[in-house]
């Protein structure tokens, strides 16, 4: 059975497309992604890990071992899969091109998403053709209650009269809609933490998968090499 297969028939299929430098993929990136599937009725999630994203700085770890990451924490967890298509490009990734694929592959009428969280949505105007994006596919903002929202100037313009109130709306058409969603389990769980947990040989217990933090320790990912003496 393909994965296609498994979606239903009843309507168009619903797809979500998950971001990010997963440097390294930790709990609070797989439950959000998790949730978001329920949330939205999601047939299937893309978490996909990007090589070199425009406006941050370059990842620790090599895309190819954050994606290996990726896939031991996802294991067999349904409707989530690690994709590794933005891998094959070269210099910057660019989000409208893999919605594109996407697009290509699910078809005119599939209900298509790109979630993301509040601080790379405050920097969507910046992003290279952020109307494409919506030209494409619908944006899924993951809200946190405790952040006040201080939408720009320029990203009010771009979002317009998007915004959608509820999941039901945005399904309503295949792309173009804005819907603000606030998932039930907030992990503060920091990537940027575990980094110097790991180069200093902190524990990560409860932080990570466990398969993915059996990897980064027997691999000593993220570790400082010692100089020689």
């Amino acid at each position: 059975m393909t994965r296609h297969d498994a979606f239903r028939t009843d309507r168009p299929p619903r797809i979500g497309m998950l971001g990010g430098t997963f440097d390294p993929v930790h709990l609070g990136h797989l439950r959000s992604a998790v949730e978001l599937r329920e949330a939205l009725a999601l047939d299937h999630v893309h978490m996909i890990p990007a090589p070199q994203p425009p406006l941050r700085d370059r990842p620790q770890v090599a895309p190819e071992q954050r994606l290996a990451l990726l896939e031991a924490g996802i294991g067999d967890t349904p409707g989530l899969s690690a994709d590794g298509r933005e891998l094959a490009r070269t210099g910057p990734s660019y989000s409208a091109d893999t919605l594109a694929e996407l697009r290509d592959e699910y078809g005119d009428a599939a209900r298509l998403v790109m979630a993301l969280g509040e601080d790379a949505f405050a920097r969507l105007a910046d992003w290279q053709g952020p109307e494409r994006l919506f030209e494409l596919a619908h944006v899924v903002v993951m809200t946190r209650p405790e952040h006040a929202a201080d939408d720009s100037a320029r990203l009010r313009e771009l979002v317009g009269a998007r915004e959608v109130a509820s999941a039901d709306a945005l399904m309503a058409a295949p792309q173009g809609g804005l819907l603000r969603v606030t998932l039930p389990s907030r992990m503060a769980i920091s990537a940027t933490g575990i980094r110097r947990r790991l180069q200093h040989g902190e524990s990560v217990r409860y932080l990570l998968p466990d398969a993915v933090e059996r990897a980064a320790v027997e691999r000593r990912l993220y570790r400082t090499p010692h100089p020689p003496r």
